[in-house]
C-alpha cells in the first residue's frame, strides 16, 4: 500500500511555502503605505486573499487525501496534478479580491476612517507621477491624515469642521494633483510665470499640508482644554505633586 500520509505531507509542504510567499507580499511587493488608513485597507484585502487561498488549499488537499484512500494512493502523477492545482489555486485566489484605487469622486464619501484610507490609497497611486519634492510632501500628508482622521472620529459628523475637512481632503488635494498631471511631462520642468509646474505643485501641496495641520490642531483644542481643566481640578483636589507625595507617606 502506498503511504498516502507521506504524499499529503509533501503537498502540504509545497502549499505552505507558496502561502508564506503570498503572505510576505508575493513576487511583487507593494509599495510602503503613506499612512495607517491605507495600510489597514491593504491588510484587510490581504487577509481576504489569504483566507480564500487557505480554503482552496485545504479543499484540494482534502480531495487528494480522500482520493488516495479510495485509490490506494494517487501515485506520482496524482501528486503532480495536485501540486499544479495548488499552484493554480494559490496564484488565482491570491490576486482576488483586488484592492482598487479609489475614484476621485469617492474620496470624501463614508466616515472619517474610510475617507482617510481612500485618500491615502489614492495619493499612493499618484506618487510615481510626481516629482521627488512633492512625493515627500505626500508622504507627510499621509501621517497628517492619520492624525486628522483620529480627531474626526471624536466629533459629530454634522459638525461644520467635518464638511471643511471633506472639501479639503476630497477636493483640494486631488484637484491639485489632477491639474498637475494634465500638463505634459516635458513641460513640467519649464518655467511659466516665474515657476515650473513641479515647483508650483510642491508649493501647493505644502500649503494643503499646513492647512491639514491647522485643522487638526483646531479640532484638538477641545481635548486640550478638557485636559487642562482636569489638570487644574486635580491640582485643586489633591494639591499637586507635593500633596500626592504627602498622601503616599
Amino acid at each position: 500500500m502506498t503511504d498516502s500520509t507521506r504524499q499529503s505531507d509533501q503537498i502540504l509542504s509545497a502549499a505552505g511555502k507558496s502561502l508564506a510567499l503570498q503572505r510576505d507580499g508575493g513576487v511583487h511587493r507593494q509599495a510602503a503605505s503613506i499612512g495607517k488608513g491605507s495600510a489597514e485597507l491593504k491588510a484587510g484585502a490581504l487577509l481576504k486573499r489569504l483566507r480564500n487561498v487557505a480554503i482552496a488549499v485545504l479543499g484540494i488537499v482534502a480531495a487528494a487525501t480522500v482520493a488516495g484512500w479510495i485509490l490506494n494512493g494517487i501515485g506520482f502523477w496524482g501528486i503532480m496534478l495536485t501540486f499544479i492545482a495548488l499552484v493554480a489555486a494559490i496564484g488565482g485566489f491570491s490576486m482576488f479580491p483586488k484592492l482598487k484605487v479609489p475614484k476621485r469622486a469617492d474620496l470624501k464619501k463614508g466616515d472619517a476612517r474610510q475617507m482617510v484610507g481612500r485618500t491615502e490609497l489614492w495619493l499612493e497611486a499618484q506618487r510615481p507621477a510626481l516629482p521627488p519634492p512633492a512625493v515627500q510632501v505626500v508622504d507627510q500628508l499621509g501621517v497628517q491624515l492619520d492624525a486628522l482622521g483620529l480627531q474626526l472620529e471624536t466629533i459629530e459628523q454634522n459638525n461644520p469642521a467635518v464638511n471643511e475637512v471633506r472639501e479639503l481632503v476630497g477636493e483640494y488635494i486631488p484637484e491639485t494633483i489632477d491639474n498637475y498631471r494634465k500638463i505634459p511631462a516635458h513641460l513640467r520642468t519649464e518655467k511659466h510665470a516665474g515657476k515650473t509646474a513641479d515647483e508650483r505643485l510642491t508649493e501647493s501641496l505644502g500649503k494643503i499640508s499646513g492647512e491639514v495641520d491647522r485643522v487638526t490642531r483646531r479640532l484638538a483644542e477641545g481635548a486640550l482644554d478638557d485636559l487642562a481643566i482636569k489638570s487644574r481640578y486635580l491640582d485643586y483636589r489633591f494639591g499637586g505633586a507635593e500633596a500626592l507625595e504627602d498622601h503616599s507617606k
